[in-house]
This record gives structure tokens, sequence and C-alpha cells, in this order.
């Protein structure tokens, strides 16, 4: 029995096109609804209690010009492709997937600042180290508590009369776990796109890629820049929001 391999037509590529757009987008929505879920809870628990405000780690920073770069790679190398100069696309992805997988790194290390200054995935608030004011503060209800040799006190509590530290040995740090949770979770799909970076580097180097048909870059490309994107957005959340 003869089997032949499909292969699809001129006429066929515009609906290939347009079902790969659908499925991104599909995809981009859900994700974008999962962390508008989690940034909102973020908010909503900044509003009670105690809260920990920890700057991030330099790490985080070589993450966020990573991704950058590795994104202006990517849309370098659909932007060839488009106009049919499919030379150097393999080496473009590659070029991609490099710094994608620096970004990774740069995450890791990231983490490992984070506990190195006593913020743990789950941990207290008094664990936090580091220089108060700079590296850390907690507030209370949007305050900022005052640190006076070794005691936290509430701002208009000009007197020193209660210090706050038995209140805070039993504190959660509730900031820090949402770092590593939207942290973790960008992690998790960057890590599934990374995969689809090496499918595509391997596509491109076949020769698989051509001004008419390049559904499969488009979709790749679109959905690493807006895991670019989305990191950037959680950056600056976490930088100012937090």
């Amino acid at each position: 029995m003869t089997t032949f391999a499909y292969s699809p037509t001129i006429e066929d590529l515009p609906r290939k096109f347009r079902a790969r757009q659908l499925l991104t987008w599909f995809l981009i929505i859900a994700i974008v609804m999962f962390f508008a879920g989690l940034t909102s809870a973020y908010v909503v628990s900044m509003s009670g209690g105690y809260w920990v405000d920890i700057r991030l780690p330099d790490a985080f920073l070589v993450s966020t010009a990573c991704i950058a770069v590795s994104s202006l790679f990517l849309h370098m190398a659909l932007h060839r492709t488009r106009l049919g100069r499919t030379a150097g696309t393999a080496l473009l992805i590659a070029l991609a997937l490099a710094f994608g997988v620096g970004f990774a790194i740069s995450q890791v290390q990231g983490w490992g600042q984070l506990i190195g200054k006593g913020n743990f995935v789950v941990g207290k608030v008094l664990q936090s180290t580091g220089t108060y004011g700079k590296d850390w503060s907690i507030r209370f209800q949007g305050q900022e508590l005052v640190l006076e040799d070794g005691k936290f006190y509430l701002p208009d509590d000009t007197g020193r009369s209660h210090a706050l530290n038995a209140d805070l040995q039993e504190q959660k740090n509730t900031a820090s776990s949402y770092i590593y949770a939207l942290t973790a979770a960008h992690l998790a799909h960057l890590a599934l796109a990374l995969v689809s970076l090496l499918v595509m580097f391997v596509q491109a180097a076949r020769g698989a890629y051509s001004k008419a048909d390049h559904a499969g870059l488009w979709a790749g490309t679109m959905f690493w820049h807006f895991l670019g994107f989305l990191w950037i957005y959680l950056f600056l959340f976490l930088t100012f929001v937090h």
C-alpha cells in the first residue's frame, strides 16, 4: 500500500495561516486572563495587613535585556522570511534561542538573589535582610514602618511606645510568595516557547520556511513577542506597584 505525504497547495496556505492565527490569539488571550487574575490578587493582598516591599534582584534587569534582544532577533528572522530572504533565518532564530536561554538562566539567578536576601517562596516577614528602606521595607495598610534600634513602629507613633516586632514575628511574607508565583508562571510558559524556538530553528535549517509558507514562524514569533511584553509588564508591575 502506497502512502503519500500531505503537502499544502498554494490555495491551502491562507487557510493554514488563519488557523495558526486563531490558535495563537486564543492562547495569548488565555494567558492574559491568567496573569490578570494573579496580578489582581496581588493588588488586593497589598491592601490588608503587613506587606513587604522588596527591591527586585539585578538579575531580573538582565532578564529584561535578554528577552528584548531575543525578540529583536526573532523579528528579524520573520521579516527576512517575509521578503523571501531565508538564508539567515536559522542563524537569527538560533541567536533568539540563545538569548531566550539567557533569560531563563538570569531568572534562576534572580531567585537565588531573592533567597540570599531572606525572601523565600514561603517565609516570614522578618526573614528579609539587607538595608531597610533600600532593599526592603514593611508597610501596614499602606504606611511604611519606621525601624529604630531593631524595632518597628508605625510612623505616627512618634513616642515609639508600641513596637510591632511581636506581631511581625508570625507574619508571612506574602509579597515574596507572589514574586515567585508570577515569575515562575511566566518562566513555565517561556520554557514551552523555548521548545517552539528549537523546533523553528530545525525547520528553518531544513528550509521549511518560505515567503509563501511561514505560518509556524509567524505564530512562534508573535507568541515570543507576547511573552516579552508580558515580562516587561510584570517587571514594571513588581517594580512600581510593589
